[in-house]
């Protein structure tokens, strides 16, 4: 497995190559200082997860990210001095699948790189039912895809994931532990934050007015419901 850290402190690129390779051997460790390098790096070497800093001189680690995903789909964790909300907010709004607090310990890292890759690995969802039709979005549980209005919605692994899970208890409120649980892994229960973000990201584009949603339905402090229309 090959990680890439691309942080300007020369010292958590040292700490972290340390770290994986007492306890993950087979972990091949890169390192960039700078953005620039970062994405150079990403195209040549093919990374399989990405640890990504945030507050980097020039071009920081949200810029990074956004161009990233022009091009790629690599698991990004990002990295950043401060446990601040809107940071990670924006983060995940920009496609980061995890984020780490720094000074972080380097076990709870290493545990959370294990458990994006397990996400990363596992097979989407399957379902006896062939398919599931609520006014014009239809959902092909055999071909894992999404059409609203005969058009395909294109969706990250996440997002299926997670509008799976929603339209196979339509008419039920799934709490945010339960939904967490099911789409992140059981490590994840409490980052409600994560699951506000994909929720957008999924309203954005199956509601005709992500604003006023009639299919993802907020049930306040429980969860969120799918309402089936006919």
């Amino acid at each position: 497995m090959k990680v890439l850290v691309i942080d300007d402190a020369a010292e958590v690129i040292e700490a972290v190559t340390v770290s994986f390779t007492l306890q993950w051997r087979e972990t091949d460790v890169i390192g960039a200082d700078n953005g620039a390098e970062g994405l150079d790096l990403i195209e040549r070497e093919r990374p399989d997860v990405v640890l990504l800093d945030i507050a980097m001189p020039g071009m920081d680690g949200f810029e990074v990210l956004r161009q990233v995903r022009a091009f790629s789909d690599v698991p990004v964790i990002m990295l950043t001095a401060r446990d601040d909300v809107l940071d990670k907010v924006k983060g995940l709004e920009l496609g980061a699948d995890d984020y780490v607090t720094k000074p972080f310990d380097h076990l709870e890292l290493l545990a959370r790189v294990k458990a994006l890759l397990r996400r990363f690995d596992m097979p989407q969802p399957v379902s006896r039912a062939p398919s599931f039709r609520s006014g014009d979005l239809t959902m092909d549980f055999t071909a894992h895809e999404v059409r609203r209005g005969g058009e395909r919605v294109p969706l990250t692994a996440t997002e299926y994931k997670l509008l799976y899970h929603l339209v196979r208890n339509a008419g039920r409120v799934l709490p945010h532990e339960t939904l967490l649980a099911k789409v992140w892994g059981r490590e994840y229960i409490d980052e409600v934050d994560y699951l506000r973000v994909y929720i957008r990201r999924l309203r954005r584009k199956l509601e005709v007015d992500p604003e006023h949603p009639r299919r993802i339905l907020t049930e306040r402090g429980l969860g969120y419901r799918f309402h089936a229309e006919g």
